[in-house]
């Protein structure tokens, strides 16, 4: 039987399993948009203070945990009383220091997933607190720090910073990116109280980018004649927005480079010819698969282009209320998009950082090239 044919047949995470031996490369990195590494967390801030005070999750085999947004395959959704193309992976190692040698996993939301958890975590306390910090992460379509860091806090959740890997830096320039993209929005909304410096602005961009909605926005909510909870819900989504837009300056030119890398990678080590057609083959279709991902994420942004520029130019709120109301559904697909084509560059440039060979053996390939399919959105055909 190929390597191929093996790996095809594992439904357990256990040694060898293509997931754990895909993760084993993040022992030592941080996490993903697609992977929440916390056995990394804990090995670099577990000394913090802060990581001891205010934790992802109270009991400690679970904050030591691998969080992953899977991609449901045919033999994981009968697992779940409702459909769901993605859902929230735990994986729980046998032993942190060798992902190699598995562990126990289990869905957010799949049927007993609680009981389940509880047995592995050999829980003896209340879990409700843990509970609902999974639930609250199950609702997002990816594990990006700024999102993931918005969303805890939005609902009452302290956690320590070290969870989220978005630098202070890196805020600091989305908050610039942000201040540039909708200054003729501001301008617009508050028109009728004289006139905005640009720090006036990055005071309002400030506002826009906290975790509660208040009375900074009310221009804004009124301008757009909204009640205040779509308000709030529309607003979240669209910081996701301005997030992605933000992340994707940097990241369009890195998948560049990754995409044709994955064209010249150096394959070594036997192979049989099933399992060489399959690399050539996953060559192809991970190129192509990854342009279609793009091209659905480049629709969706031009949805809210079209309906701000609507907004701020013609100064009809209408286009962008509607957008607005629109945008929980459409940043969840979007998100999800994202989220896969981060994790294909993120996970890459680690393996392979720039100057070094790209070069690996053929069951290290393989583990790579078929975790980013199952990532892929859009159905991989030959």
């Amino acid at each position: 039987m190929s390597a191929l044919a093996r790996r095809r047949k594992l439904k357990l995470v256990h040694r060898g399993d293509r997931t754990t031996r895909s993760l084993r490369a993040l022992e030592r990195t941080a996490s993903t948009s697609r992977v929440l590494n916390l056995i990394a967390i804990e090995l670099e801030s577990g000394a913090r203070r802060d990581y001891v005070e205010q934790p992802l999750f109270r009991n400690k085999i679970l904050n030591t945990a691998l969080i992953l947004k899977h991609r449901l395959r045919n033999d994981d959704v009968y697992l779940f009383d409702e459909a769901r193309p993605t859902a929230t992976k735990i994986i729980i190692p046998f032993d942190r220091r060798d992902l190699a040698l598995g562990g126990q996993s289990v869905f957010v939301g799949q049927r007993g997933w609680a009981d389940l958890l509880a047995e592995s975590c050999n829980v003896s306390g209340d879990t409700t607190r843990d509970l609902t910090t999974l639930r609250i992460i199950d609702m997002l379509p990816s594990l990006d720090p700024f999102l993931l860091r918005e969303h805890l806090r939005r609902h009452g959740l302290a956690v320590a910073d070290c969870y989220f890997a978005l630098s202070a830096a890196d805020y600091e320039a989305m908050q610039g990116f942000v201040t540039l993209e909708i200054a003729r929005l501001i301008e617009l909304a508050y028109r009728d109280v004289g006139g905005l410096g640009r720090g006036h602005a990055a005071r309002l961009v400030e506002a826009l980018l906290s975790t509660e909605v208040d009375e900074r926005l009310e221009p804004l909510r009124e301008t757009l004649v909204m009640d205040g909870e779509s308000f709030r819900e529309g607003v979240f989504s669209w910081k996701g927005f301005l997030y992605y837009k933000w992340m994707l300056t940097t990241l369009w030119p890195q998948l560049n480079e990754v995409s044709q890398e994955i064209g010249r990678i150096a394959v070594t080590g036997p192979r049989d010819v099933e399992t060489s057609r399959y690399l050539e083959d996953a060559r192809r279709r991970l190129q192509g698969g990854v342009l279609v991902e793009r091209s659905a994420i480049q629709r969706t942004l031009k949805v809210y282009d079209d309906a701000f520029e609507s907004l701020v130019a013609n100064g009809r709120p209408q286009a962008f209320r509607d957008f607005l109301r629109r945008a929980p559904e459409l940043f969840l697909s979007l998100g999800e998009r994202v989220g896969v084509i981060s994790h294909i560059t993120s996970f890459w440039r680690y393996r392979f950082p720039p100057g070094d060979a790209i070069t690996a053996h053929i069951d290290e390939a393989v583990d790579i090239f078929m975790d980013f399919e199952t990532g892929l959105s859009v159905p991989i055909t030959d």
